[in-house]
């Protein structure tokens, strides 16, 4: 019995050992990957924009981040989307998520692609990223100076009469910035009492990100091989007749539920 053991033990630290090499190997290989989608996809989205229209640099957008959310397989990681039949059609949509890394966005904009979603971004992301500043600048998203809370909460607002009148989604961590632990800061309410305001026939999605931040616990290398990655959309929330704040609050603690964080 104890030769089993210390040989159960042994097979546990070489497979350990093996995926640790495995992360050194596939690190550089997920990032050349995820790098070259970026650049490959910038003169896709110009060209598509400007021959064919906006439907076409959408189409063109939502197939970039499919590669990105799926070139995730490179480091082995298992992938799963649900809860996506849950959103009701023919309404604004405000998804609410909590934010564990860079990798966050391509998610909500594959998952969400029948809805349009527009992002609350900080200006510096509008410039010199390849795709991205192109998407965040033509896909109308709310582009913020975190300096100027008059002109935020202008951009946000203006966000908000967008998705109010074309059933658009927009999409906000109310976090603030992204958790390195996975534990879920609190959120802050400003962001979404503004997008009520401007959309008040919108409905709140509360969306689960689980996974991204295992993937870089020692930070981008090496990655973490193998891991289990969900995308989880819970029931939405009818935000008429709730104060925002315990709205903002009954959204939160879904989602660390969800995260077993509770």
């Amino acid at each position: 019995m104890t030769k089993f053991r210390i040989e159960v033990a042994q097979n546990i630290i070489y497979l350990c050992f093996l995926k640790k090499m495995m992360g050194y190997l596939l690190t550089p290989i997920f990032h050349l990957y995820y790098g070259l989608m970026l650049v490959l996809f910038h003169p896709v989205q110009v060209l598509a924009l400007h021959l064919f229209g906006d439907r076409a640099r959408k189409r063109s957008v939502d197939i970039l981040n499919y590669c990105l959310v799926y070139g995730l397989y490179i480091l082995g990681s298992r992938i799963n989307f649900s809860g996506f039949e849950k959103i009701p059609d023919n309404r604004p949509v405000i998804i609410i998520s909590n934010h564990q890394s860079m990798y966050d966005i391509p998610p909500v904009v594959w998952g969400f692609r029948k809805y349009y979603p527009k992002f609350i971004s900080k200006i510096e992301l509008s410039r010199n990223l390849p795709s991205i500043s192109h998407n965040l600048k033509h896909g109308k998203s709310a582009l913020i100076d975190r300096k100027s809370g008059t002109q935020s909460v202008k951009e946000i607002f203006k966000l908000g009469r967008l998705i109010e009148e074309n059933n658009y989604a927009a999409c906000i961590f109310p976090e603030g910035t992204r958790s390195k632990t996975g534990k879920v800061k609190k959120f802050m309410p400003a962001g979404i009492i503004t997008l009520l305001r401007a959309a008040p026939s919108a409905i709140i999605v509360p969306f689960v990100i689980n996974g991204h931040y295992q993937l870089l616990k020692k930070g981008y290398f090496p990655m973490k091989v193998g891991q289990r990655i969900t995308y989880t959309v819970l029931d939405p929330v009818e935000p008429e007749g709730v104060p925002v704040e315990e709205l903002v609050s009954r959204v939160q603690d879904a989602i660390e539920k969800k995260l077993n964080l509770l």
